[in-house]
């Protein structure tokens, strides 16, 4: 079966920027969501062959109301649409949101209602659709409020409207892969200069975990105008931006010429940074290739095949550490569990770095072992051939990457003092990684 990167990145990713934009790639089956885990796994999606970003766009409905009423009983007003569905709003939801001056300040899009003035219990005296398709209410105090028809529609209080509300603000639909990736690519100077390609990019991002750009001039300072183009950097206490290269005396072990297996970075960090840049700057003379994991691919894998380590890293606490000097001297603990899920019990977090898991280990001694034997067993799994995808960055590349998400890792290398190996790394959160890409969407469209 064949399809393009649009079909990676859905809704986004429509049309091409470039010639070379758009290639197809093939699929092992059709992507779909991500489900439950208890019920159906996650489709497992082999994107093979170049994958280069295209343009982005976005289909906008229209709807129009056709009748409503207020089921005084129940105090939920119904809404009829002109299509024949119909939904119901409640009537302290509709007063909590009335969209009047008094009640909201449009230009912050913020609620002014106070809630020690909203009457949780009231009525309504009128509600009638208006001749240009608005829902309008008339409260017993004789307030008046108008609400758009689209603006109801995509609020509805149905499951269906709600997941999809849910997926237009967060994009929830993650892509799983293994071995089998080519990693998505795009052009960093399209990115830095045309919206559709970084809304294609912060697309891709989120939904696959990790986008390589090419093109970059091969010195410092072009991780930092990257993070421009969505916000800003995080600090952290390795600075705005960090140098990885091999340094006498290290402060961490990205800062030497060995082996590096796959972790998240900065477990130690209670609020470990959502996404991580990577620019190489110069290439060591021999080794030092990259390594990289979906870490939420391999967590369903060990829940399938190991439930019970799944449950024990799924909920027990571990310590981490992070001691130094750097751009300040730290001291950092943190207590994460190595696998974060949600409500639903769907994977939301990897939280895993070998070299900072503290000797420190506040468990019972009844479940030292089992810890030992669950985190053995992810080990295990993540590092199979068939789950790791290699590549070897060259000077001007930048990786980008879901540092929630991904395991990364590299293997060791030999630079000469002609040729010394050097990246400049830095950390966003996906807050801000998110607002750029809402703005651009809203942009594009």
């Amino acid at each position: 079966m064949l399809s393009t990167l649009a079909r990676v990145t859905r809704p986004a990713l429509q049309r091409c920027t470039s010639s070379v934009a758009c290639q197809t790639i093939k699929f092992c089956r059709r992507p779909q969501k991500v489900s439950h885990p208890s019920s159906v796994h996650p489709t497992l999606v082999q994107l093979r062959g170049q994958q280069t970003l295209g343009s982005s766009s976005f289909s906008v409905a229209s709807h129009s109301m056709r009748h409503a009423r207020a089921l005084d009983e129940e105090r939920l007003v119904e809404v009829e649409w002109e299509d024949g569905g119909q939904n119901l709003y409640p009537f302290t939801w509709l007063r909590d949101n009335c969209q009047c001056s008094l009640c909201t300040l449009q230009s912050a899009q913020a609620r002014k209602l106070l809630m020690s003035d909203l009457d949780i219990h009231t009525g309504i005296n009128v509600v009638e659709v208006t001749n240009d398709s608005k829902l309008s209410i008339v409260w017993p105090d004789q307030h008046t409020s108008v609400f758009d028809a689209e603006w109801l529609k995509k609020r509805s209080f149905s499951p269906e409207a709600r997941e999809a509300m849910q997926e237009e603000l967060f994009l929830n639909e993650r892509y799983y892969w293994d071995s089998k990736l080519r990693i998505p690519t795009a052009d960093y100077q399209d990115i830095l200069h045309d919206d559709k390609a970084a809304l294609a990019w912060l697309v891709a991002l989120r939904r696959v975990g990790i986008v390589y750009l090419k093109g970059a001039p091969a010195e410092q300072g072009h991780v930092a105008r990257l993070a421009e183009r969505i916000g800003y950097l995080r600090l952290t206490f390795y600075g705005h931006t960090w140098q990885v290269v091999d340094k006498y005396n290290a402060n961490n072990v990205a800062y030497t010429s060995g082996n590096l297996s796959l972790h998240t970075d900065y477990p130690a960090l209670h609020f470990a940074p959502g996404v991580q840049f990577l620019h190489c700057i110069t290439q060591a003379k021999e080794g030092g290739d990259s390594e990289v994991v979906d870490g939420f691919h391999t967590a369903e894998q060990l829940r399938r095949e190991d439930p019970e380590a799944f449950h024990t890293l799924a909920t027990l606490l571990v310590d981490f550490t992070d001691t130094g000097t750097d751009y300040c001297d730290f001291m950092l603990q943190s207590k994460k569990r190595i696998i974060d899920v949600n409500e639903q019990d769907q994977v939301v977090r990897i939280n895993y770095n070998n070299a900072t898991r503290d000797s420190v280990l506040d468990l019972p001694l009844h479940q030292v072992q089992p810890f030992y034997r669950a985190l053995k067993a992810y080990v295990n799994l993540i590092k199979r051939p068939e789950n790791m995808v290699s590549y070897k960055m060259e000077p001007g590349d930048i990786v980008t990457f879901d540092n929630w998400r991904l395991l990364h890792g590299r293997k060791s290398y030999v630079s000469t003092p002609d040729k010394v190996r050097h990246l400049e790394g830095a950390y966003l959160d996906w807050d801000e990684v998110m607002s750029r890409l809402r703005i651009l969407r809203n942009a594009v469209n």
